[in-house]
């Protein structure tokens, strides 16, 4: 009986710790794949959200450039060498295509992706304008150049600077999503290793538990050792 009442209590023990062993395994994937989430969204904050934005601004340094560039020189009528302001104004737009394709090889989302395309096409147009300007004022038409720099340039102008500003409205958004998505994976680590914690706790108290029936079962009966005493006299 008693070897019966062991094996017993072995095999609960055994099925017990096997499941609480179980558990501690799948808590422990489950913190990996947290740490995982963590570190992906803390990379993509920087690669794909923080140097876009730094992009964004070197961008929008580029464009403010040319347009003085430009406005100063229609102000002094030309008086400046022709082709230093074509030199000013083709480094500027050489920086701006180095930003727009750095830009592109991020993780870009649908309404980034459109509002990058329709930024490169506002870039474009302003590029023509640019051209446009010269040309008049290497004609001699320097009014009809400023008419077309204030007028149609501006236009043009404000709309690149309006989808920038998109751009930089969606960076922040999508960079809000991933603290929230950080802080829950934060948050869901938190309890798991409470988990594990307890788990172990429980572990312990089991094979206290165990430790103490042992001892019990494999205590000698002192009442019968006594009473073999007293017949033997």
């Amino acid at each position: 009986m008693k070897w019966s009442f062991v094996i017993q209590q072995k095999l609960k023990a055994a099925l017990l710790l096997g499941g609480i062993m179980g558990l501690i395994i799948l808590a422990t994937l489950l913190s990996r794949r947290n740490m995982e989430g963590i570190d992906k969204s803390f990379s993509s904050i920087y690669q794909d959200r923080l140097i876009p934005a730094t992009t964004i601004i070197y961008l929008t340094e580029n464009l403010y450039g040319k347009r003085l560039s430009l406005e100063e020189y229609l102000l002094t009528n030309g008086a400046e060498n022709k082709n230093e302001i074509k030199l000013q104004l083709s480094d500027h737009n050489r920086r701006i295509d180095s930003l727009i394709g750095a830009f592109e090889k991020t993780y870009l989302v649908d309404e980034e992706a459109k509002s990058l395309i329709a930024f490169k096409t506002e870039v474009l147009k302003y590029k023509a304008l640019e051209k446009s300007v010269l040309n008049l004022c290497n004609a001699g038409a320097q009014e009809e150049g400023k008419k077309l720099f204030a007028g149609a340039g501006s236009n043009t102008f404000k709309n690149t600077i309006t989808n920038l500003n998109e751009l930089t409205n969606i960076q922040s958004s999508i960079g809000k999503d991933l603290m929230k998505e950080s802080k829950s994976d934060i948050a869901s680590f938190g309890i798991i290793s409470f988990l594990q914690i307890g788990l172990a706790v429980v572990i312990g108290l089991m094979l206290l538990v165990l430790i103490q029936n042992s001892a019990i079962i494999n205590k000698p009966k002192i009442t019968g050792e006594k009473n073999q005493y007293f017949n033997l006299n």
